[in-house]
């Protein structure tokens, strides 16, 4: 039987597709609060949810010993509570789901010499990602059950883009079955596109601090910040020392995600030049094309999610921008690598 056939692309896309998925409930799992509902990981039994009320009061009651209840959800009720249990059970689901597609039907190519040795390879890097992005999961939510009602913004980022990376990853695991044959055009242009790419992560990242900090809600104009200015003053004296301003204040992250929507647009206008200017095959021509498109979408999505002070529908949006511009960003890459 052929090595990395068809049914192998299907098998990363369908898993792809999951990420995708995953990363979307993950979204409004942070806009709705909801992800320190659970306050347990059990890896079996808590596939399933509760299923009769007495199992739903344990849990309610489990709930009531932390902090999020303690300090910000002390009215809820039992309805209220099942609304938040929803959205992190479902994205633990996923998760879970995302290991069996990924897991059993890598066993079966094994098993029937369907994969290459390349293949292989990669797939075992594939799953150190996800066990990883498994493991941040856990280590995220217990930064929220000790003393402050809240998930730690570094372990959010850290949560959030290795599962963008994971993504990343299995669509260039896809590309390179589908694409065997690249054609390098330059490699100073190859080598601006790694920039870029580089860049576009770090905006992600800072993406995440915004999000875990909640910094969306404050300086909701454009193009300037509250008050008319460029750097309210706020953004360099929130922390100290100075530097913590631009990692761990509400404002200073959020200027750094301004700055950084710039300069990402920027770069892929300067990699949009100087790629219409080559002989470019139909797939590079296209991706740089979408990728121009796309960063002014997003750039706009980000515009209106702070205008609005991000109600969840519009910060879901941003948030899958971001991945449809890392994904064509990843395309356009591998068309260009040796």
């Amino acid at each position: 039987m052929k090595k990395d056939n068809k049914k192998v692309v299907v098998w990363l896309a369908t898993g792809c597709l999951l990420i995708f998925i995953m990363v979307i409930i993950g979204g409004i799992t942070r806009l709705t609060h909801s992800g320190l509902s659970i306050s347990n990981y059990k890896l079996i039994s808590g596939t399933i949810p509760p299923m009769n009320d007495i199992e739903w009061q344990e849990a309610f009651e489990l709930y009531k010993q932390y902090p999020e209840y303690q300090k910000l959800n002390y009215h809820f009720n039992l309805e209220d509570f099942k609304d938040i249990y929803f959205w992190e059970w479902l994205h633990r689901f996923i998760g879970r789901l995302i290991g069996l597609v990924f897991f059993i039907p890598f066993l079966y190519f094994i098993i029937t010499k369907q994969l290459s040795r390349s293949t292989i390879k990669k797939s075992l890097i594939l799953f150190g990602l996800g066990a990883f992005q498994g493991f941040l999961g856990w280590y995220m939510v217990k930064s929220g059950l000790v003393d402050r009602p809240d998930v730690s913004h570094y372990r959010l980022a850290a949560h959030l883009t290795t599962a963008f990376i994971t993504f990343a990853y299995t669509l260039w695991l896809i590309l390179d079955i589908i694409f065997p044959n690249k054609k390098i055009i330059d490699i100073r242009f190859r080598n601006l596109l790694r920039v870029t790419l580089v860049i576009v992560l770090l905006q992600i990242i800072y993406g995440a601090f915004v999000a875990g900090l909640d910094a969306g809600f404050i300086h909701n104009h454009w193009p300037m910040m509250s008050e008319g200015k460029f750097m309210h003053e706020t953004v360099y004296i929130e922390q100290n020392p100075l530097y913590k301003n631009f990692i761990e204040g509400k404002s200073g992250v959020q200027f750094v995600h301004r700055i950084l929507a710039y300069v990402v647009v920027i770069m892929i206008f300067i990699v949009w030049r100087k790629g219409r200017k080559m002989d470019l095959t139909s797939f590079q021509y296209l991706g740089i094309n979408l990728l121009l498109i796309m960063v002014g979408l997003q750039f706009l999505l980000g515009v209106l999610t702070l205008i609005l002070q991000v109600p969840v529908w519009l910060g879901i949006a941003h948030q899958v921008g971001a991945f449809i511009l890392l994904s064509i960003m990843t395309f356009t890459l591998h068309r260009f690598s040796k």
